[in-house]
């Protein structure tokens, strides 16, 4: 089974081969990404998982002193390179070194691109496409309305073309907080791409991360 029953599984996923669960956290910059990767942590730590934070975000500058910020704070290991990388080499070599290391899960942080940069939306799909994750969750805003829409769909393209063969597996929507005419976009994203919402950031705390509960969204859409 995959997080939350999510993940079509990445061919070579599961204990069996002693392979660590791979999920890649994708979207562009300024969504919360680190920090909603930050939270999926703690989260699978308060389930007894051993996570590897893996910073391969190797082009803005910051990425990956912002990503051991987080990891020293939850006392979970970072593997980096630092910047100027192939992030798919790094990536696959934090996947080794958690495999060595006995870290059941590791998160991927990548760059995040905005849609139209082609040249980062390439090396994206390559790193999706060589390391085969367990799990690619899109991270955006909940506020974004048709803004999300519109990335996931760039998104999704991008690792199709690079011949990622499924589907992104789940989203996390980030400032979900102040929610009430947010629901309503949420559930538009999910109805129109058939991806399902994973997490919902729900302020700025490690645990303030909740899968998404349908009482509580319908309770908003009629209240």
């Amino acid at each position: 089974g995959g997080l939350l029953g999510l993940g079509g599984g990445g061919g070579s996923a599961g204990k069996d081969n002693g392979r660590p669960y791979v999920i890649v956290m994708i979207g562009i910059n300024g969504v919360g990404k680190s920090t909603s990767l930050a939270k999926i942590a703690y989260y699978l730590q308060r389930n007894q998982c051993t996570p590897l934070l893996a910073a391969c975000d190797t082009f803005r500058s910051g990425a990956v002193e912002q990503l051991a910020v987080h990891a020293s704070c939850l006392s979970v290991p970072l593997y980096h390179q630092g910047y100027a990388k192939d992030p798919s080499a790094v990536a696959k070599s934090a996947i080794s070194k958690a495999t060595e290391d006995g870290n059941d899960v590791v998160l991927i942080d990548t760059a995040g691109r905005m849609q139209n940069n082609v040249p980062l939306m390439k090396a994206l799909a390559k790193l999706v496409t060589e390391t085969r994750p367990d799990l690619v969750l899109f991270v955006c805003e909940a506020l974004v309305g048709n803004d999300g829409m519109d990335q996931l769909t760039m998104f999704q393209k991008a690792l199709t073309s690079g011949g990622h063969t499924r589907p992104i597996d789940g989203i996390v929507l980030t400032k979900f907080d102040t929610v009430s005419d947010k629901v309503g976009a949420a559930l538009t994203l999910t109805h129109l791409t058939g991806v399902p919402i994973a997490f919902c950031g729900t302020g700025q705390k490690y645990n303030h991360l909740k899968p998404l509960s349908v009482p509580f969204v319908i309770q908003n859409l009629f209240s």
